[in-house]
This record gives structure tokens, C-alpha cells and sequence, in this order.
């Protein structure tokens, strides 16, 4: 997977849903992008939480998005791990292909770190 393409494909679907949008869609696109802030949680595991619960569901492109969000927060592979197999426990072997794509994306992400701090 291209990480970049990524980024600036959903960033390009989600300024077109954004024009497309009524308020009350507006309204829950605000409260997703609000509820992982650093609040009682810290960010980083506010979006160790997404991970999991998106490899629960099965949602490839949540999984992405939370694991380029992970790095953004700095979550070491050690970390990563554990919450995937959190997942793991949770979902079980059915949640193994998408942890596969999230170890290779995730071996991408980590591997172009000059890329992720440009794009802070």
C-alpha cells in the first residue's frame, strides 16, 4: 500500500462528502475528529482504541488511517502489538488477514520516517 496515495485519497473523499453533507453529518464528521484528542485519554491511545475496535470490524481503511494516526502519536511496535492482539483475542482468527495488511502497512509506515514528520 502507497501511504501517501492513501492520505490524500481519503483526504480528497473527505472534502467531497464534506460538500455533500447536511448538518447532522457534519455534526458526527466533528464529534470523530474531536473524540481523539488528548482529554482523561491521550491521544495515543485514544487511537490504540480505534485500532483495535477497527480491526474488530473488519475496516481496512480504519485500520489504515488509525495505524498512520499511531505513528503521528508516536506508538512504538512493541505497543502495536499488544493492542492487535488485544484485537486478536477479541475477534479472533477471523481478525488474522487484516492484522497481516496492518503488520505490512504498518513495516511501511515505520520505514519512511523523514515522510510522517513532514507530514505532522
Amino acid at each position: 500500500m502507497d501511504i501517501e496515495n492513501f492520505k490524500k485519497e481519503r483526504e480528497r473523499l473527505h472534502k467531497q462528502a464534506m460538500e455533500f453533507a447536511g448538518k447532522d453529518m457534519k455534526i458526527f464528521h466533528h464529534l470523530d475528529l474531536t473524540v481523539y484528542q488528548t482529554g482523561a485519554l491521550d491521544a495515543r491511545t485514544k487511537e490504540l482504541l480505534g485500532l483495535v475496535a477497527s480491526m474488530v470490524l473488519r475496516c481496512d481503511d480504519c485500520i489504515t488511517y488509525h495505524l498512520v494516526r499511531c505513528a503521528e502519536e508516536g506508538v512504538s511496535s512493541a505497543e502495536l502489538e499488544e493492542a492487535m492482539m488485544v484485537a486478536l483475542m477479541v475477534a479472533g482468527s477471523i481478525t488474522i488477514p487484516h492484522l497481516r495488511r496492518a503488520v505490512d502497512c504498518w513495516r511501511e509506515i515505520i520505514s519512511k520516517p523523514e515522510e510522517k514528520k513532514e507530514n505532522d
